[in-house]
């Protein structure tokens, strides 16, 4: 007598399946998109190997429609403008985070709720302004209100401004991802609130603030118009921070919109491209270190 399936196999099998299809979807999906990414890197750095020698980064432009010059003064300019953007960004995102999450999320009272929601619709508000906002706000207030003129000072105020959004609302994802039982076991133990914070809570989101700076500095590194108006764009070295430059990316603007030599823009593209993966494996190497480091 032959035995038909019954329901039950069916529906096990019709859900296997559609498991299957799922899968077989998002690896198509991940492989799609590492191919896209693979085939941009590797175009940019195909067609500017050739124009990469010593000379290429030991000397600065020297302007004009042929593009002549390396791209030393940029890389001096875009290391510089990184870090003064993150001094001023990174404490005070990171100091916005922990009070919304730990001290306004944590009390019951109206007036603290009702500030934490106007505090998260603004940062949700601003994360989504266009950046060349952000560098007419800067041109208006630090180029122009405060006589900062087109510097290094300007820029990365202005470039604060820009990735203030990204490092809260990272930081405080991963505040929010520290299980609580952390912090009742610390408290639990006779910590106070801040030394909870400081020796618990921080440790444990550590890699999760790393990833709000790596966003924050892949986004100065690749940013354009928020410094086409603040920085000035000049070719030369900075001396100060009160000193006009030019940074890698606005750098390939000028090279690719202002000159003929589209080869030597490809070449500061690929070394850009290679600046932010080698900034990335350092940063998150740094953290993991530090992280276990602090947990130990």
């Amino acid at each position: 007598m032959r035995r038909y399936p019954s329901a039950g196999s069916w529906r096990m099998a019709l859900r296997k399946a559609g498991q299957g299809s799922a899968f077989s979807l998002f690896w198509m999906a991940g492989i799609a998109a590492t191919a896209v990414m693979l085939a941009v890197v590797g175009y940019v750095v195909v067609k500017g190997a050739p124009q990469l020698s010593p000379d290429f980064f030991t000397t600065s432009p020297r302007g004009g429609l042929s593009g002549e010059g390396g791209i030393a003064s940029t890389i001096v300019t875009t290391f510089y403008l990184v870090l003064m953007t993150l001094l001023v960004a990174a404490p005070l995102g990171v100091c916005a985070a922990i009070y919304m999450v730990e001290y306004a999320g944590a009390t019951r009272s109206h007036l603290a709720v009702g500030f934490l929601r106007v505090a998260r619709f603004g940062v949700e508000t601003l994360a989504g302004i266009p950046s060349i906002i952000f560098g007419l706000f800067g041109y208006a207030l630090f180029v122009t209100a405060l006589h900062f003129g087109f510097s290094l000072l300007s820029a990365s105020l202005a470039g604060a401004c820009l990735i203030l959004p990204v490092v809260i609302r990272t930081a405080e994802e991963a505040l929010k991802a520290v299980p609580a039982g952390y912090r009742e076991a610390s408290l639990s133990l006779g910590a106070n609130r801040w030394e909870t914070i400081r020796k618990v809570v921080l440790p444990s989101a550590l890699p999760g603030l790393t990833t709000g700076l790596i966003l924050g500095v892949g986004r100065v590194l690749s940013e354009t118009a928020v410094f086409y108006v603040t920085l000035g764009g000049s070719y030369r070295t900075p001396t100060s921070i009160l000193s006009s430059g030019r940074t890698m990316a606005l750098h390939v603007y000028y090279l690719a919109m202002e000159t003929r030599a589209f080869e030597k823009a490809m070449a500061t593209g690929a070394v850009l491209i290679l600046l932010i993966i080698a900034v990335n494996l350092a940063i998150n190497m740094v953290s993991r270190r530090l992280s276990a480091s602090m947990r130990g």
